[in-house]
């Protein structure tokens, strides 16, 4: 009975995708609706595209040098655009 329980313990692995790590230069501004998103500037460390500048949407406290994990490193976040209150 024992053994059957470790079989099976060791069947079920956890698997996870690759991701590159950035590193946070800059911190472009707030987004979202009730500005809960954060627009960074982040530097790819390693992967195909080393060395590349992205701008990528982050949630959650976010400061200079830090270090995120990024599944794909090709798509970019739009830019920011200056909000015109009361003009369409």
């Amino acid at each position: 009975m024992a053994e059957e329980k470790q079989e099976k313990k060791k069947a079920t692995g956890v698997s996870f995708t690759s991701a590159f790590p950035a590193e946070v230069q800059e911190i472009v501004g707030r987004t979202g609706t009730r500005g809960g998103i954060t627009q960074v500037r982040a530097k790819v460390l390693d992967g195909p595209d080393r060395n590349k500048i992205l701008r990528r949407n982050v949630k959650g406290a976010i400061a200079i040098k830090d270090i995120l994990m990024l599944r794909e490193t090709e798509i970019e976040a739009r830019s920011l655009s200056v909000s015109k209150r009361g003009k369409r």
